[in-house]
């Protein structure tokens, strides 16, 4: 590998503290920029940096492909940038293709009301149910709800500290569902120090990202009839449910730990959409006729 590639991924490791995830996202795309252009990094100019974007929009590169490896050609020129190793950032002034704002996917009220009718059997289950609990009743994201320790918890006063992007911490509130839960499932369990893991598999390991997704994944397949149910699914969700009942938007973003508001606002239109579709089920005027 490049020595000034290996030294940037350092820097997000160390420094940035990125996840694994990201960190491969970043390799991925500098290495495939280097494949087409070489690592002469002071004489690579705009030009080349807006041909690769072209090639791959000719390859039939998503306008989300673009923008990522852009972002990620613009963090890595600025690295360089600051260890003096170019003189200017050549990706810094490229425009990235166009996308339309995809909305996320939601649950309406019925379809998460349905999520929760049954009863768990088993211990298993109860693990599941106060995971789903976590994730809806919190709007918390999948690698924040595996990171979670028992000690982390305060179920006497509703709050729970989670680890964020960046390791960013923050307290958000548990509901009174989410607190039954944990607690029926807590019981479950026998000599738990506070320093474990608060989900576990059944050998008493923290459980991984890929266990909760499929677990989730059955849970929606036995109560929807549907295996769509997934963590992001019910992070959405639980955004949209709470903005559309309080209007709230910075109470949200302080939730969902996003740490710029605008992140926060596609929720906004989602509530639009709910009031779009009450307007054209009650105004005498929604329906027009032409003539």
């Amino acid at each position: 590998m490049d020595k000034h590639l290996r030294g940037f991924l350092d820097y997000l490791t160390f420094e940035k503290r990125y996840s694994a995830h990201t960190l491969r996202a970043y390799q991925r795309d500098i290495e495939q920029f280097v494949a087409a252009n070489g690592t002469a990094w002071g004489k690579i100019d705009r030009s080349q940096v807006a041909s690769m974007v072209v090639k791959l929009r000719s390859r039939g590169a998503s306008p989300r492909t673009c923008q990522r490896l852009l972002s990620s050609l613009r963090s890595f020129f600025r690295y360089l940038e600051k260890q003096g190793i170019v003189n200017a950032n050549p990706a810094a002034s490229v425009q990235s293709p166009k996308r339309g704002n995809r909305l996320p996917n939601t649950l309406d009220a019925d379809l998460t009301a349905k999520l929760f009718d049954a009863k768990p059997s088993n211990a298993l289950e109860k693990r599941d149910l106060a995971m789903i609990e976590l994730l809806y009743g919190s709007g918390i994201r999948l690698s924040e709800l595996v990171r979670i320790d028992i000690h982390n918890l305060n179920l006497a006063n509703g709050m729970v500290r989670v680890t964020g992007k960046g390791e960013k911490t923050r307290i958000v509130p548990l509901g009174t569902q989410s607190i039954a839960a944990i607690e029926s499932y807590l019981a479950t369990r026998s000599e738990v120090e506070p320093s474990a893991a608060l989900f576990v598999t059944r050998n008493g390991k923290r459980v991984s990202p890929r266990t909760v997704q499929q677990r989730l994944k059955r849970w929606g397949q036995a109560r929807l009839g549907s295996n769509v149910l997934h963590p992001h699914l019910l992070r959405h969700s639980f955004a949209s449910h709470v903005l559309e009942s309080s209007g709230d938007l910075r109470a949200v973003q302080e939730m969902l730990g996003h740490a710029d508001i605008a992140t926060t606002q596609i929720y906004t239109h989602l509530d639009f959409q709910h009031l779009a579709k009450v307007y054209d089920a009650a105004h005498p005027r929604a329906d027009r006729q032409t003539d």
